[in-house]
């Protein structure tokens, strides 16, 4: 079996071949790998050999397993925690500068799902890496703000992104590391539960953000004259909020986002949004225990929750909306739906949608582990993120490009 590359960026596509087996033989591919708490997560899919003894990931169709159909990466965003594992974590690096290794491994004939693999035929190791060789990480204490800047090699100046993860709190760094390796000088930023930040989500000041905002657009490495946001989930919104009353934000990519603020109140200067909240009452639990929370936010569209609503159409920047249109955690196809009505409204059309049938909540780079229902970090419950693993897939992929064609277009 080869991998190639065998160590690679891990939002690029790699190439599985398989040689040297009999015409027509049944085989299984195996994908396994740990993360940095040693929990082992794997997949599987069963294939068939061509006349001539091979197999091309590429052109080659699954027949059974975790997926069907040809999908060169799809052994890499089935990867789910393996049998013996607590079910519902996500294979996520938690630390950018060492790679996610992944064993390829070809076992003999068509194996159940949960069932022991036949004898092992071939293996191959894979390293996936966040970051690329010359990318900085340099750990801020800038003022309040916390967090980490990713800067590209070379001189630059390069565009200035903020980077915003949900409600699990604390600093993720994996898309910006990205990010930087792709050409943008990338701040990930925490805004809660990381070092003497709020502990929970009570209460947000604006002008935290602003001084992440400003401190990225005077650094030396950033062209000007604005720097762009991308958030997701709660970070979608702050990101919303930010580039409505912050003339330094140009551009934001809301991906899985509310229009209204949510949970918090968000002050700036004498101005309060107030935030909508969950209702715990309309939340369902499944049979095993799963939480689905789609329901639960307070409606923004009762006129009672008006002064919730961010009013996006002060904004003079540009939108770029992300929604997975089989969200479960809440209804964000209908909360893009009103941001963009409210632009609308207001004679603009500083916005883009992509919107993706089949896709969940969490829409990341491309072939993040699929993960349908994950442990909040909150709750400490299952919550329904929703999705089917390959459509959310195919969002992953084709959102990667256009995140960055849009923010190269209004960062310059």
């Amino acid at each position: 079996v080869a991998v190639s590359p065998a160590a690679g960026l891990a939002d690029e596509r790699v190439e599985t071949r398989v040689a040297g087996l009999g015409p027509g033989q049944a085989v299984t591919l195996r994908a396994v790998a740990a993360d940095e708490r040693g929990c082992l997560f794997q997949s599987c899919a069963h294939y068939r050999a061509d006349g001539r003894g091979e197999l091309h990931l590429g052109t080659d169709a699954s027949h059974g397993g975790d997926y069907t159909g040809v999908e060169p990466m799809g052994l890499f965003w089935s990867l789910a925690p393996a049998g013996m594992e607590r079910p519902y974590q996500r294979l996520l690096p938690r630390r950018t500068g060492v790679p996610i290794k992944v064993e390829m491994l070809v076992h003999q004939g068509h194996s159940r799902r949960g069932a022991m693999p036949g004898p092992v035929m071939a293996k191959a190791q894979v390293e996936r890496w966040f970051t690329a060789p010359g990318v900085r990480r340099i750990r801020l204490k800038e003022g309040a703000v916390r967090g980490s800047l990713f800067v590209p090699p070379g001189d630059g100046p390069f565009p200035g992104v903020i980077d915003m993860y949900g409600d699990e709190g604390g600093l993720v760094e994996f898309r910006s590391s990205l990010l930087a390796t792709r050409g943008f000088a990338a701040l990930s930023l925490p805004y809660f539960d990381f070092e003497d930040l709020p502990k929970v989500m009570k209460e947000f000041k604006l002008e935290y953000f602003e001084e992440a905002a400003r401190f990225l657009r005077r650094h030396p490495k950033v062209k000007g004259p604005g720097v762009g946001v991308i958030g997701t989930g709660k970070g979608a919104e702050l990101a919303l909020s930010m580039i409505t009353f912050l003339p330094e934000v140009v551009a934001a990519v809301c991906i899985s986002g509310c229009s209204s603020n949510t949970v918090a109140d968000l002050h700036y200067g004498d101005m309060t949004l107030p935030g909508l909240r969950f209702d715990m009452n309309k939340v369902s639990v499944s049979d095993t225990g799963v939480f689905d929370t789609f329901e639960a936010l307070d409606d923004p569209v009762n006129p009672a929750n008006s002064p919730c609503t961010i009013p996006v159409e002060k904004a003079e920047g540009h939108f770029l909306l992300v929604v997975g249109e089989d969200d479960r955690v809440w209804k964000s196809s209908l909360y893009a739906e009103l941001a963009i009505g409210r632009l609308r409204q207001h004679g603009k059309e500083n916005f883009e949608l992509l919107s993706y049938p089949g896709a969940g909540h969490r829409i990341d780079p491309p072939s993040t582990p699929f993960c349908q229902v994950a442990v909040d970090r909150v709750l400490g419950v299952p919550v329904m993120g929703g999705g089917e693993s390959k459509a959310h897939a195919r969002a992953q992929e084709h959102s990667w490009g256009k995140i960055q064609e849009f923010l190269r277009l209004h960062l310059g």
